[in-house]
């Protein structure tokens, strides 16, 4: 892969944080339990369900931050090595972490709302999950290659 590539891909996944980061941050503002909150702390602290949200967010962080690792590794021709796998990995893994942040945010606004409408919130919780299953079985499918091709690389590497 060309290396202005791999750079046009680490952009878009440091702008992609940079956005979700700035709606963490402002949407807190808009929603309807913390609309008349008049301080910060009565916005950020008060509210369970928001502190639930930001502690899920930090696998999406590192899975972020993983990604960039990993174009950066395939910037420099080390795709076939285990710092790849481990990236690929850790991918997996944060977002199998994130499915269970969203899970409990689930039964959370289930179970908290009553006779609310909470189809919205729900359908954007099935929507992430959806997202994170596909995400999380493609790291493990390409882990899995990765895994099989680095062992062929270090099994050719000792018969020279």
């Amino acid at each position: 892969m060309k290396k202005s590539s791999t750079i046009f891909l680490q952009i878009i996944i440091v702008l992609i944080g940079i956005g979700a980061l700035a709606l963490l941050l402002w949407e807190p503002h808009l929603e309807g339990v913390n609309a008349n909150a008049t301080s910060l702390s009565e916005i950020y602290f008060d509210d369970p369900f928001l502190i639930l949200v930001y502690m899920g967010s930090i696998p999406f962080f590192v899975a972020l931050y993983q990604a960039f690792a990993l174009l950066g590794l395939i910037g420099h021709d080390k795709t076939f090595s285990t710092e790849a796998v481990k990236c690929l990995r850790t991918i997996k893994y944060c977002a199998l972490g994130i499915i269970g942040f969203v899970a409990i945010e689930e039964m959370i606004i289930i179970l908290n709302h009553g006779n609310d409408d909470i189809a919205g919130g729900v359908a954007m919780g099935v929507m992430i999950t959806f997202g994170s299953i596909i995400i999380a079985t493609a790291a493990a499918v390409f882990e899995k290659l990765l895994q099989n091709a680095v062992d062929i690389k270090s099994e050719n590497d000792l018969t020279v």
